[in-house]
């Protein structure tokens, strides 16, 4: 699919969002309490935009499943810069193209009925990892949705996080053939087709993100969704 087609607006900070027909409505959102476990000591990140992540404190992340895209290490240093009320949750793997296969709808359906946060992670077949942090659970919809929780990142090298510019609301939208996160000027953070083998990428007003793999086009070798429990 052209970048000309990938069309973006997006999100406000704390609000659910959601675009349809080009009119935008929102309803607050309030601070959600979290099951999660209670950590002592503390540590925290930096983001790309050179601010500093939430402090969190020192805790063990459980992994409930083997990850083929994420090595303890990675998930250490995104657990610096997820929101307060996942910060100490387990992380347990909802969808695998290892396990599930390569679909779209596939990865819909695992979802289904959810609404709590989830996390996308991607390896492609450079090796390249990266992916994104969503405010709720993917979905087909016929705006963007989120909040601006939502943030992208990507290992090269080191790990780069590009959290939200507050520049527009174009957060997440999905559709049967494709998912895009991020967008504005035509152009979008990450794409991802319908089979999950193709995607692009690309920086956009959402983000201000660079280029999240070594190509602009790449192919998809795992892809993973976490939801925190």
């Amino acid at each position: 699919m052209e970048h000309s087609q990938r069309q973006c607006l997006a999100q406000s900070r704390g609000k659910q969002v959601n675009l349809q027909n080009d009119d935008l409505s929102s309803e607050e959102s309030g601070e959600e309490s979290s099951p999660c476990q209670e950590p002592s000591g503390t540590d925290a990140g930096v983001s790309e935009d050179g601010g500093n992540s939430v402090a969190v404190e020192h805790f063990e992340t459980v992994l409930i499943g083997e990850s083929k895209v994420l090595t303890a290490q990675a998930v250490n240093q995104i657990v610096h810069h997820l929101p307060p009320r996942v910060i100490g949750c387990n992380w347990k793997l909802l969808y695998t193209t290892a396990q599930h296969g390569f679909s779209l709808k596939t990865m819909y359906r695992t979802m289904d009925g959810m609404s709590s946060p989830v996390l996308l992670s991607v390896k492609d077949t450079d090796g390249q990892v990266f992916g994104a942090y969503c405010s709720t659970a993917l979905q087909i919809s016929k705006g963007f949705y989120g909040t601006g929780e939502t943030f992208l990142f990507s290992f090269s090298q080191e790990l780069k996080v590009y959290k939200w510019t507050g520049s527009n609301v174009f957060f997440v939208k999905g559709d049967v053939d494709s998912l895009t996160i991020g967008g504005g000027s035509g152009k979008f953070g990450l794409w991802l087709d319908g089979d999950l083998y193709h995607g692009g990428t690309c920086s956009c007003d959402t983000f201000n993100n660079d280029v999240l793999s070594k190509n602009e086009q790449f192919c998809i070798k795992d892809l993973e969704v976490w939801t925190f429990t």
